[in-house]
């Protein structure tokens, strides 16, 4: 019996078979997520323009509602700076939906980190429109709600058709050049509000003066918590409710705009806080673009603007505004101070960062992405590359950052001079210097980040092209949040200044992290290069 002759498969060619297999099973893969993401953001889209549209369907001609009180002409500033459609949101390979979802348990990462306000409260809705033929459901007028989140104690606020009146906001101009304001007091930049310096649109309602919310709502839904100045809390008891006939602007914003309120403005930490509160509210509220930003406060210009404009669509100050200016969508962003980012300074937030694919895979309440999507949001607004699957690091060495701290002038109280938080940080400098110059197992680039003479985008640079970045305790670290996820992080703490703002952030990102305590503020030279070394080491250096 003769068998019929079969080609014989070898070794390599089973492999290499089975390595076509499960690149097709991984494209397929890919492809089912990237076709979730679409459905996730369509959906996102869809939920906005449906809430948006009982304002949106009844908004006055663009006339009318650009006409200087009591003229019924248009201005010619109208829209000034924010004209047009906002920027895009950029894609980020760690972005999970921000949909509203009740199931997020209290004190998750989600909870913390993500989308945990999940109860809304309506507080105006938008008075039925009797005289509508058609058969759609919805009102006219303005409304006003909150999402708020257990979690963090806080609200995210937004509503329609609301007017703010700069004149009612007693503080100082804001936006001026630092030498300009020296000397001038906090308590002139910090906004104080007159009643009625915000108002909304209340329709067919005896309303005219009327709060919008009571005592027991702020204590409820925008407590004070550590925070004895809260000026949003104090904003929104500003809000009166005004009839149709009173409610006349110089000038409407149409698209979506952040109020933020700031308080240490110039400095990184407090402002990455900021920064994150505005993305997170910017998010909660399903914005399909970027949105505009009116800075609440009359702070002068800092160079961390640079990063706000990049972030957002267009940024003015409230004071820049020449009357009652009214916003057909209004989002308040809450304080920084009330971001698991400061709270986790005085209270256990027990989340680990993790890659976003692990967790559309298998969630876990102990496991966050999200300071990792945030990172990649300030430096995709940068310009900078952000697929997960491209390496950003320089291909001819490990870059070595070594962030410094110096004497400049922060704020308009700053006397200019840093308070030294390693004693000897230029002997270690030069130290490090001349052993990168000999090291013969890899090539190693340090980078003297001298970040007060670099601007924004360069210190984002630098972080994002470091595979080891090295800094005595100071607010130039909190720049790790848009670390890429194989950084190593190497913190020199003197005695005086052992906080965990960096090592927290690093286990919140997911980032090696080792901390070199120091018995004062006086490092030895050869005990930081050990260590460093040893870390170079790990990377295969």
């Amino acid at each position: 019996m003769q068998l019929s002759a079969r080609p014989l498969v070898t070794h390599t060619e089973r492999e290499r078979e089975r390595e076509t297999v499960d690149r097709l099973e991984m494209n397929r893969r890919k492809l089912k997520i990237l076709l979730a993401l679409f459905a996730v953001n369509s959906i996102s889209l869809y939920l906005y323009l449906s809430t948006q549209s009982d304002h949106l369907r009844h908004a006055p001609s663009s006339v009318t509602d650009q006409s200087s009180a009591g003229t019924g002409k248009s201005t010619p500033d109208s829209h000034q700076n924010f004209h047009g459609i906002g920027k895009p949101w950029p894609i980020l390979p760690s972005y999970l939906p921000w949909s509203q979802n009740a199931n997020v348990s209290v004190r998750s990462c989600e909870g913390y980190f993500g989308n945990g306000f999940t109860r809304r409260i309506d507080v105006l809705k938008p008075a039925p429109d009797i005289g509508r033929k058609s058969g759609l459901a919805g009102g006219s007028g303005g409304w006003f709600r909150c999402f708020y989140s257990e979690t963090l104690r806080s609200s995210v606020c937004e509503g329609g058709r609301i007017r703010m009146h700069p004149e009612k906001i007693r503080m100082s101009v804001g936006g001026e050049k630092l030498e300009a304001v020296i000397g001038r007091g906090e308590d002139d930049e910090l906004p104080m509000f007159e009643s009625g310096a915000f108002d909304v649109e209340a329709v067919g309602r005896p309303s005219r003066g009327w709060k919008l919310v009571d005592g027991e709502f702020l204590d409820r839904y925008m407590q004070y918590g550590a925070i004895s100045k809260h000026t949003m809390r104090f904003l929104v008891d500003s809000i009166r409710l005004v009839g149709a006939s009173d409610f006349q602007c110089s000038e409407w914003i149409e698209e979506p705009t952040l109020l933020v309120t700031r308080f240490e403005y110039a400095n990184l930490f407090h402002t990455v806080t900021d920064w994150y509160s505005a993305y997170v509210a910017s998010r909660v509220t399903g914005l399909p673009y970027r949105p505009n930003l009116v800075f609440i406060d009359g702070h002068c210009e800092a160079p961390l603007e640079e990063t706000w404009r990049a972030l957002f669509s267009n940024l003015r100050y409230a004071k820049n505004f020449s009357g009652p200016v009214c916003f057909r969508h209004a989002i308040l962003s809450p304080l920084g101070y009330e971001t698991a980012l400061f709270k986790g300074l005085s209270e256990n937030v027990n989340c680990h960062g993790t890659p976003a694919h692990d967790l559309w895979q298998e969630p876990n309440d102990q496991k966050t992405a999200r300071l990792s999507e945030f990172g990649e949001m300030i430096r995709a607004a940068f310009g900078f590359p952000v697929d997960r699957h491209r390496t950003s690091k320089p291909v001819t060495g490990h870059n070595v950052l070594f962030v410094r701290r110096e004497d400049y002038l922060a704020h308009p109280r700053h006397g200019g001079k840093i308070q030294s938080r390693l004693s000897n940080e230029q002997e270690v400098f030069d130290a490090l210097k001349g052993w990168a110059v000999n090291h013969s197992e890899c090539k190693v680039n340090l980078i003297n980040g001298l970040f007060a003479h670099m601007s924004m985008k360069e210190q984002v640079r630098a972080i994002q092209d470091a595979s080891v970045i090295i800094g005595a305790h100071g607010a130039g670290l909190t720049h790790i949040v848009s670390a890429t996820p194989k950084t190593v992080i190497l913190e020199i703490i003197s005695s005086e200044y052992r906080r965990p703002h960096f090592a927290l952030i690093s286990q919140w990102k997911g980032l090696e992290y080792h901390p070199m305590y120091l018995p004062g503020s006086t490092a030895i030279p050869s005990a930081v290069i050990e260590k460093l070394s040893s870390i170079l080491k790990s990377l295969g250096c």
